[in-house]
């Protein structure tokens, strides 16, 4: 007896094309909705004025000229790492080793704060400590690289074990460098003299983190879009096949773009070290190599992009501590906040890659 299979209630289809400023639209949108989301959380939970939540994270960001600097620089740090990440994700390469590049990169800077601090004049001191940091962050996403083109071995697990590669090495030189002795940490390097420490620049602390970032960005940005190396990434990351097959050199162009990659991330551990912390530990990266996969994938891989996405999520980083301290919430109550708000901005992108179709409906956009 045959029987007729009923037509699925909601059937989900592939979008063809969505237009910039649909897509920008639905974003925002899902970014109300989780604001108004979190609006009702607040007032179940802890019983206060949701304006006032929010009044209070932004001025946690923003509210002086000190916290609005202090945001610019973790904004230009996740920026930094995110542009990093953008080449080796653009060829479908996933990185997932940026926590460990960014700790190369700011033991690097260390060792050279540490060894040629006293024998170098500042400016030559922070031109090799840079260099030293886009070396050692590149030679990090090499070694992956180079497996791959190789051996073809799995990008995701290669990477992610040589963050904890870089996490030991990291322990072992803080034990060598520890000041003071039987501390366990590396202590502020240079204290007294400053030696390779970023310089404030038109008056600001953080002014020159903004440069050289944006720099960057910009440099990436026209790297990726108008280069014939861009191009290259391009074609390998839609298909190896087609790339082989009109003369690229698939392997040349994996190694290349990785330790481009890691480089970039490097620079990142020069800024956390040379621009911020003046010091070395195990936490120099914080999680931001984690955290930067999402502004690199909400951007698209676009570079320009990603300044708005990490300003976004350094504000909600910031205000969310801000949240805690003045309405002495715990910091599970204000993570959830910005998971919450994450999490429908992520969400969004669903609805701008997918459409849905109601049975006997037309289709939803």
């Amino acid at each position: 007896m045959n029987s007729k299979l009923k037509e699925p209630f909601v059937r989900i289809t592939k979008r063809e094309d969505t237009p910039l400023l649909k897509a920008w639209g639905i974003r925002l949108f899902s970014l109300l909705l989780a604001l108004i989301t979190c609006a009702g959380i607040i007032y179940l939970i802890v019983k206060l004025n949701p304006l006032k939540v929010y009044v209070a994270m932004w001025e946690g960001a923003f509210g002086t000229s000190k916290r609005s600097w202090i945001t610019a620089r973790d904004t230009m740090m996740l920026l930094c790492i995110g542009v990093g990440l953008a080449p080796a994700f653009k060829m479908r390469f996933w990185n997932i080793g940026a926590e460990g590049q960014i700790l190369a990169g700011g033991l690097a800077t260390a060792a050279c704060m540490i060894y040629f601090g006293s024998s170098m004049p500042t400016w030559a001191l922070l031109i090799v400590s840079f260099a030293a940091s886009c070396i050692a962050g590149a030679v990090w996403g090499f070694v992956p690289a180079a497996f791959k083109a190789r051996f073809d071995t799995n990008e995701t697990l290669f990477t992610l074990m040589m963050n904890y590669v870089a996490i030991q090495l990291t322990s072992f030189f803080i034990t060598k460098w520890e000041n003071p002795i039987g501390s366990n940490t590396v202590g502020i390097i240079n204290q007294s003299t400053k030696a390779g420490w970023l310089p404030s620049f038109l008056g600001q602390q953080y002014m020159l983190n903004v440069i050289i970032v944006m720099t960057l960005t910009i440099a990436v940005y026209i790297y990726l879009r108008w280069s014939k190396h861009g191009y290259e990434i391009a074609v390998v990351g839609e298909s190896e096949r087609t790339a082989k097959y009109i003369g690229i050199n698939v392997k040349k162009v994996i190694i290349r773009t990785v330790a481009l990659s890691g480089g970039l991330c490097g620079v990142a551990g020069f800024l956390a070290v040379s621009g911020a912390s003046h010091t070395i530990s195990t936490n120099t990266a914080g999680g931001r190599g984690f955290t930067a996969i999402i502004v690199a994938w909400l951007a698209k891989f676009n570079p320009l992009v990603m300044f708005f996405v990490s300003l976004l999520l350094a504000f909600l980083q910031k205000g969310a501590v801000e949240i805690a301290s003045r309405y002495d919430l715990n910091d599970y109550a204000s993570q959830m906040i910005t998971g919450i708000i994450l999490f429908f901005i992520l969400g969004s992108e669903f609805f701008i890659n997918y459409k849905l179709i109601f049975r006997g409906k037309k289709e939803v956009n």
